[in-house]
């Protein structure tokens, strides 16, 4: 009997001893996302503030099947800024054209990972790039400034 135990004890604390993960929630972290803002190269004026674009037709296309990809347009405060959340929640490579009113301004590139984290689940952006314009990111805002040539 005393064997039994000491042998249940013994299991018990191996068990317990190789479990590798902390004791942590399960979480996902979001990705990134990807808020653009498209200025004149010349002046760095917003261009849809100025009106030289008009947000009704912004159209973000995945060259992939050529389907409409989701996004917002905030407009508030004359903000003018285009928010894109469908990218990073899973392991792929993206590449959306940017059009405004049937024209192609860029081709926004992203090979991102899903990766396992110790607890939670996040995203790596392995490249982000907008073949076609010269682009800028603020660091502190995350806003991707698009610098379009008229």
């Amino acid at each position: 009997m005393k064997n039994a135990a000491l042998l249940t004890l013994i299991l018990l604390s191996v068990l317990l001893l190789s479990c590798d993960k902390k004791d942590c929630p399960l979480c996902t972290t979001p990705p990134e996302m990807f808020v653009l803002e498209l200025v004149d190269e010349t002046s760095g004026e917003n261009l849809f503030t100025i009106d030289s674009f008009d947000s009704e037709t912004l159209k973000v296309i995945d060259l992939l099947d050529s389907s409409a990809v989701e996004f917002q347009f905030i407009d508030e405060n004359e903000l003018n800024l285009i928010q894109i959340h469908t990218i990073g929640w899973q392991t792929e490579v993206v590449n959306y054209s940017i059009e405004v009113d049937g024209t192609q301004l860029c081709i926004l590139h992203v090979d991102a990972d899903r990766a396992d984290g110790e607890c939670c689940d996040y995203t790596e952006f392995h490249e982000v790039d907008f073949n076609g314009v010269e682009f800028s990111r603020d660091n502190t805002t995350g806003i991707y400034r698009l610098f379009i040539e008229l």
